[in-house]
C-alpha cells in the first residue's frame, strides 16, 4: 500500500484542524493548546504544531495540517513530496483574506502541485462565495474554489475529491 501526502493549510482559524478532525479515520495527532495572546477573542484554543490525519481511498492517503504564520519555516519542508494542498479559507473573516494569499502563493513556488482553494465556512449567514472569494484573492479561473463547511463530513469529502480530480487531471495533461 503507497502512502500519498496532501497538505492542508490556510490562515489562522481558518477550520484546518476540524477539517481533519471531520475526515480522518483514525483519531487526529492534534495539537491544540489553550491561546495566552490576543487572539484569544477569537478562539480558546490553537494548533501549536501540526495535526495530522488518515483516510483510506484505494491507498493510504494522509493529511497533513499547517498553516500559521509561525509554522512557515516547516512549509517548504512539509510541501516536499506532496501530491496536492488545500488552501482553506475563513469565508466570514474578510481580514484573513490577504493571508491566505500569502499562504497561497507561498506554496505555490514551494512545489508545482496541484491545489484547490476551500471557503469554509459556508453555513455561516455572512460568509463570501466562493465567486467572491476567487475574485478578492486573484485566485486563476482554471483553479477550483469549492464551499466547505469544515464539520460536515459529506462537504469535507467533497473538497478532497475535488482534488483528487485536480490531481489527476493534472497528470493526464503531463502525460
Amino acid at each position: 500500500m503507497q502512502s500519498v501526502k496532501m497538505v492542508i493549510t490556510g490562515p489562522f482559524n481558518a477550520g484546518k484542524t476540524e477539517f481533519i478532525k471531520t475526515i480522518s479515520e483514525i483519531d487526529v495527532v492534534s495539537t491544540e493548546r489553550r491561546i495566552s495572546d490576543e487572539t484569544r477573542s477569537t478562539k480558546d484554543e490553537t494548533t501549536v504544531a501540526m495535526d495530522f490525519g488518515r483516510i483510506t481511498i484505494d491507498e493510504d492517503l494522509v493529511l497533513f495540517l499547517s498553516g500559521q504564520k509561525r509554522f512557515d519555516f516547516m512549509w517548504e519542508i512539509l510541501s516536499e513530496g506532496m501530491l496536492g494542498f488545500i488552501v482553506l479559507v475563513d469565508s466570514v473573516r474578510p481580514e484573513t483574506f490577504r493571508e491566505a494569499r500569502r499562504i497561497l502563493d507561498v506554496f505555490r513556488n514551494y512545489a508545482p502541485a496541484p491545489y484547490v482553494v476551500a471557503a469554509n465556512k459556508q453555513d455561516l449567514p455572512d460568509a463570501w462565495s466562493p465567486q467572491d472569494l476567487r475574485v478578492v484573492l486573484r485566485v486563476d479561473p482554471v483553479v477550483k474554489v469549492v464551499p466547505c463547511v469544515s464539520t460536515d463530513k459529506e462537504s469535507v469529502k467533497s473538497v478532497l475529491l475535488e482534488l483528487l480530480y485536480t490531481i489527476l487531471e493534472t497528470s493526464k495533461e503531463e502525460s
